[in-house]
């Protein structure tokens, strides 16, 4: 139904309630006649047609873009110029048809009327002017949508482009290490991390991928980094099958990973541990990542790139639902907390 078909029969409906409520309230005090019936009539009729004049001087003198301010005297003024306007319609149609009375259009009626005209017009301004307030707003908070979504995927579209590069640097320094000592395991390198680009490449154009996917590219980033560290790199992986379920930001938790490796591990002699696990818990995904080696909360409250393009991918994509925390969990473990809701619609 288009918006002008619902404004006619609103306002059609309008006037003949409030016809039909004064032959009603008539009826009861034995006042009603056929010369009053004819009276509703005409009241029914003009009021339906003066009004839609009133609605084309709003439309056409730009009303409803005026403040709240500007439009309430305007509409004072004019629905009392309408309700003077269909009093004097009123009386030359049943002067026409000879059914005017003389009583009611004494000078004490004549106020009351057009007061209680004024007050129909003034209701039915504030409806009107109410409806396209409220259909502005609507369209405001849409438009805004559309612009904070348009805002968010550019961002999202940002950060992925700055961070596989950053990804690949890294990658490509332990393979440089490995050429020259060990020509065997670089070539188990390179083919590790092909593995790798060619996920990310399939996956480029994915706000968010399952997270059985990005636990394969972590598998491949922590077999690409034992070859690296050899026996100074142990891993531990506990995946709940729920977990399957989930979505997660493509290379978000191999980036966490990669933290863990290069601040804690990397910096230890002997090496050290990652422990990954996902558990399910009221709906939520909830990865943790253990690794050797302790924080300096105040040199490292600034965790570095990869960090901070987490943390702004997980405020684009899922709000305040998502969070991620990383914290000393005892002298010798870091803990890297991630929690991620279930949002299936990001991957449509």
């Amino acid at each position: 139904m288009s918006k002008k078909t619902l404004y006619w029969i609103c306002n059609i409906c309008g006037w003949l309630f409030f016809v039909l409520l004064n032959s009603l309230l008539l009826n009861l005090d034995n006042a009603f006649s056929v010369k009053v019936a004819k009276s509703l009539g005409i009241l029914f009729v003009f009021g339906v047609l003066i009004s839609n004049l009133y609605r084309n001087l709003v439309v056409r003198s730009g009303w409803l873009k005026l403040s709240t301010l500007k439009i309430i005297p305007r509409m004072l003024i004019a629905t009392i110029l309408f309700a003077m306007l269909m009093e004097v319609v009123q009386f030359v149609f049943e002067s026409m048809l000879g059914i005017a009375d003389p009583q009611r259009y004494i000078t004490s009626s004549i106020v009351y009327n057009v007061l209680v005209l004024s007050l129909l017009f003034f209701f039915w301004s504030v409806i009107y002017f109410l409806v396209h307030y409220i259909e502005n707003y609507k369209k405001a908070e849409i438009e805004n949508l559309k612009w904070e979504a348009s805002i968010n995927e550019i961002e999202l579209n940002k950060l992925k482009s700055q961070l596989n590069p950053h990804f690949m640097f890294n990658a490509m320094n332990s393979i440089r290490a490995l050429v020259d000592e060990n020509p065997v395991k670089s070539k188990e390198a390179i083919t590790q991390l092909s593995n790798i680009l060619r996920n990310t490449l399939q996956m480029g154009k994915n706000r968010v991928i399952s997270f059985d996917e990005e636990m394969k590219i972590v598998n491949d980033y922590l077999g690409l980094e034992s070859i690296r560290y050899e026996e100074r790199l142990k891993t531990m992986v506990a995946i709940a099958e729920d977990s399957k379920h989930f979505y997660v930001p493509p290379l978000m938790i191999q980036t966490l990973v990669e933290n863990g490796i290069k601040h804690g591990i990397s910096k230890l002699t002997a090496g050290g541990i990652i422990e990954i696990t996902a558990d399910v818990k009221d709906d939520k995904l909830i990865v943790k990542i253990r690794n050797s080696g302790q924080m300096d909360e105040k040199k490292d409250s600034d965790s570095g790139f990869g960090i901070k393009n987490t943390v702004q991918r997980l405020q684009l994509l899922y709000g305040k639902e998502a969070s991620l925390k990383i914290e000393n969990e005892n002298a010798n473990v870091v803990l890297t907390q991630l929690i991620i809701p279930k949002r299936k619609d990001l991957a449509e």
